[in-house]
């Protein structure tokens, strides 16, 4: 029977990176981007998103299925950004019974000022460590994951598609 704590197979040894890499990224990323612009990660994943989004707009469950972030956390992290003005949270008017998160003018521009010190730091903490062929193979090789745990959100496109999650472009 196999060591279960062992992390000799290449298998295990690329999970085990994975999840070391976003526990140690994450937070350092979070508190970066509180300093430079007073936003955390998770206000920047959720107008990410929206921003992303056909006409800014998502109904709760799909933003839900798309951050990083629990369900109950992406709730209370909308609530934040309502309060700031930042999304709106309406009513679905097609079933009434969902409730839809909204990027106002006001999200999209701190999103923008925010671009810069998120993506100087995926650059600094992540990218510069990697050649341009390992960060396409990543990215294809966890997109794939994804597509064949079908947990893939909508959202995910092909890792050859430039500007996936730009808030900079238009």
């Amino acid at each position: 029977m196999p060591d279960p704590g062992a992390v000799s197979s290449d298998r295990s040894a690329a999970w085990a990176a994975l999840l070391r890499v976003h526990a140690a990224l994450v937070p350092r990323l979070d508190r970066e981007l509180r300093q430079a612009v007073g936003m955390p990660l998770a206000w920047y994943d959720v107008l990410l998103e929206l921003h992303a989004a056909p006409e800014g707009r998502l109904r709760m469950s799909d933003l839900g299925e798309r951050v990083v972030l629990s369900r109950t956390r992406v709730s209370r992290v909308v609530d934040e950004l309502v309060d700031a003005g930042l999304v709106l949270r309406e009513a679905n008017p097609r079933d009434g019974r969902s409730a839809l998160a909204t990027l106002t003018k006001a999200g999209a521009r701190r999103l923008r000022a925010a671009a810069p010190a998120y993506l100087d730091g995926i650059d600094r903490h992540f990218t510069q460590h990697l050649t341009d062929g390992e960060q396409k193979a990543i990215a294809r090789g966890l997109n794939r994951v994804l597509a064949g745990d079908q947990i893939a959100p909508p959202s995910v496109r092909s890792p050859d598609s430039p500007g996936q999650h730009d808030p900079l472009a238009g």
